[in-house]
């Protein structure tokens, strides 16, 4: 094979063996790799391993139940992108979900099943998270725990969520609810909640907690958090930060004989596919799931070879108007 691809036979063995600490020119491994097509070569997987002292695998753990994964709608778009820069260098992915009261994960690293982790929603009581950081694991965030030192990858929560709210405000709304995505403990949840009260600090309305009511990333929590909200105050908007949570919101509205955006306007956070389908079509905040998983990917790759990464990197969010949002109407303008 070496002879056929006019290289040696060490820089043949970096190639099948998908070395990605080792720098080989583009074209060298292309030529590499098409011969070993044509010859119908396939590398053993315990061989590479044990050529690359690696597992070859990267871990993406999800603090989700199982069944909160399954409602995930960019979930498969963040895992194709990770899983296009695990390939890249080399590497295959392992989907680890495991909610918060189901135990460690912390042996895929330490049990070398796994060369390194993306950890995507961190939540700020995750004393394996820390561990694993402060013992100098590769370990990269899909989301953000600023007191680690851990390079992370997110869209800016905060800023999204307080366009999102400024929009409601812009159309007139002063009375505007809160569901969160999920649990407070969840920083992203945290940090959408934050936008929030920037917005209405920012057009000089008082927070009100009646306003606010968590959900829990499905859409029966969204549909449970709407009935709290309606029982105890009176919006003429919500902002949902979440879509999959908006559309139990949506039907919580709707079991309440409320119309959307007639009585109640509606904003989400996410832009899932399902999002300019649902009945209205969903205003929300657009963020690059795909992008995300490729970029927390190419980190790691990059953390597990030993090489500087940037620490923190924010990708952008756009908000998509569509027809859930329209401006107050006189008969719900007026204080309670």
């Amino acid at each position: 094979m070496a002879a056929l691809a006019g290289v040696s036979r060490t820089t043949v063995s970096f190639v099948v063996n998908g070395r990605s600490d080792v720098q080989i020119p583009p074209e060298t491994r292309r030529r590499v790799e098409a011969v070993a097509r044509e010859l119908g070569y396939h590398p053993h997987g315990a061989a590479r391993q044990l050529a690359a002292g690696k597992s070859l695998t990267l871990g993406l753990v999800l603090r989700q139940s199982a069944e909160q994964v399954v409602a995930d709608a960019l979930l498969a778009e963040t895992l194709w992108g990770l899983a296009a820069a695990a390939r890249a260098g080399g590497f295959r992915v392992l989907v680890e979900p495991l909610a918060p009261s189901e135990g460690t994960y912390a042996d895929l690293l330490r049990s070398q099943r796994a060369d390194g982790l993306v950890v995507s929603g961190p939540r700020d009581d995750d004393d394996d998270l820390a561990a694993l950081v402060r013992d100098g694991f590769p370990i990269v965030l899909q989301g953000s725990r600023p007191d680690l030192d851990a390079p992370s990858v997110d869209v800016d929560n905060r800023a999204g969520a307080r366009g999102a709210v400024e929009h409601l405000i812009g159309l007139g709304h002063r009375r505007i609810g809160c569901i969160t995505n999920a649990s407070l403990a969840y920083t992203a949840a945290a940090e959408r909640l934050a936008g929030y009260r920037d917005a209405l600090e920012a057009a000089d309305i008082a927070f009100d907690e009646r306003f606010v009511v968590e959900g829990a990333f499905d859409a029966a929590s969204g549909h449970v958090a709407m009935a709290r909200l309606l029982a105890r105050a009176d919006p003429t908007a919500v902002f949902v930060a979440s879509d999959v949570v908006a559309i139990g919101a949506l039907r919580g509205l709707r079991d309440a004989g409320l119309g959307v955006p007639r009585d109640v306007s509606v904003v989400g956070f996410d832009d899932i596919p399902l999002a300019e389908h649902f009945d209205p079509p969903l205003t929300t905040v657009r963020l690059p799931a795909h992008s995300l998983g490729m970029t927390a990917g190419q980190l790691l790759v990059e953390r597990v070879a030993g090489r500087p990464v940037a620490q923190r990197t924010l990708l952008p969010t756009e908000l998509v108007i569509r027809e859930s949002t329209a401006a107050v109407g006189p008969r719900r303008s007026g204080g309670p």
